[in-house]
């Protein structure tokens, strides 16, 4: 039993094409309706049209990634009965369609955050980086959040202070644009105006009170969702830290164990995603694959190099400080033991070569991903060829 190999695509805009993909092995691509506002209900008929726009290339549409969850689901705000009316009504139409695993996220605000989307690695190719310097950069001196000093270290204080004070106004500007501007699959962008004021509805909420709020987001829509044969697979944090004073409660074994405690739901899953977890050093990644893998419905395998400070960047997928192989061997593990096909994709490639000359989404330009993709499947097959003669 392999895995089920995807790539995420942006839709009809994207500059990578359903005929790229399907030239890299693929089989399917996860994708989304980019266009519909957060929060509002994805219909039946356009989500019937992309599927067979995808179907028409020669693959396949099963997972979703990502139906966004909305803020005023996240800090349970007054229109908080209508989004879920709403979102049960979008998951009612994809199930009609076919698509049984619908990711989500329940980061406040930014979704996934980096500070540099172009880092030069030694061979010439870029990587997507993220620098907590930076972050207290952009936090104490362009942002003004009151009371930011509190959330980093004197150190850090004045480091950050050093770092902008030797910025230009260009490369100010282009690290606000890079944290709120929104990368591909963010459902929201801000000024910075807006982005503090977003911040502050967020107010005194904590860890322990956003994840009360996926609780209940969970309680309200699981029901529904088990009765279509739906799964919801949440993404883990990305970083599995707070940032901006906001909580983040999906970054540890310990908060998923805790979330499927709390509602143990068939539905409520989760997609394991090698590079965000592995930013925490404390996150075990292929024991987490093990303890939790009856509920993992899909996989992101990346790999980030850790630094100093809190800075990491995204490594080759066989390399930095995911241990891959061990990784890869839970995974063949877990299908076996199970029997099915988990979904998973390469994530956050490098862009190089004739991507360097591209115009290219952050992250997801094509010969990056397409290397990380032939780099796993060799590992997989290897790993299955392994487990054969073991058992022969």
């Amino acid at each position: 039993m392999l895995m089920t190999q995807t790539m995420r695509w942006f839709g009809p805009r994207d500059p990578v094409s359903l005929a790229d993909i399907r030239q890299s092995g693929a089989t399917g691509v996860v994708t989304a309706l980019h266009e519909v506002p957060n929060g509002a209900i994805w219909s039946h008929d356009a989500i019937f049209a992309r599927k067979a726009l995808i179907e028409a290339a020669g693959l396949n549409w099963d997972v979703v990634e990502s139906l966004p969850v909305h803020d005023d689901i996240k800090r349970r705000g007054p229109r908080w009965a209508e989004l879920i009316e709403a979102y049960t009504t979008s998951l009612t139409n994809l199930a009609a369609a076919g698509i049984r695993t619908i990711t989500y996220n329940f980061m406040p605000l930014l979704d996934w955050t980096r500070t540099d989307l172009g880092w030069v690695l030694p061979d010439g190719a870029r990587a997507l980086r993220f620098e907590l310097e930076s972050v207290a950069a952009y936090d104490l001196h362009l942002l003004r959040r009151p009371g930011a000093e509190r959330d980093y270290s004197p150190a850090m204080v004045e480091a950050a202070g050093a770092r902008f004070d030797a910025m230009s106004e260009q490369q100010r500007l282009t690290l606000e644009r890079t944290i709120i501007a929104g990368l591909p699959g963010s459902e929201e962008s801000f000024t910075s105006a807006q982005f503090l004021d977003a911040i502050n509805d967020y107010a005194g909420l904590g860890i322990e009170g956003l994840r009360a709020n996926q609780v209940a987001f969970l309680e309200a829509v699981c029901p529904v969702a088990d009765r279509l044969g739906v799964q919801l697979v949440v993404h883990p944090d990305d970083p599995p830290f707070p940032i901006f004073g906001l909580p983040r409660c999906v970054s540890t074994e310990g908060d998923v164990a805790a979330l499927f405690a709390a509602v143990p739901a068939p539905s409520n899953g989760l997609c394991f995603c090698t590079g965000s977890f592995g930013v925490r050093a404390d996150n075990d990644l292929p024991g987490m694959v093990r303890r939790l893998g009856a509920r993992i419905g899909f996989l992101h395998l990346r790999s980030v190099q850790r630094e100093a400070n809190g800075a990491f960047h995204e490594a080759p997928h066989l390399e930095g400080d995911a241990d891959m192989a061990a990784v890869m061997i839970e995974v063949h593990a877990l299908q076996t033991r199970v029997g099915r096909s988990i979904p998973m994709r390469p994530d956050h490639g490098h862009q190089m070569m004739g991507d360097l000359d591209r115009q290219t989404n952050p992250g997801y330009s094509l010969y990056g991903r397409m290397r990380g993709l032939a780099e796993l499947r060799g590992l997989e097959r290897g790993v299955a060829a392994g487990a054969r003669t073991r058992v022969a």
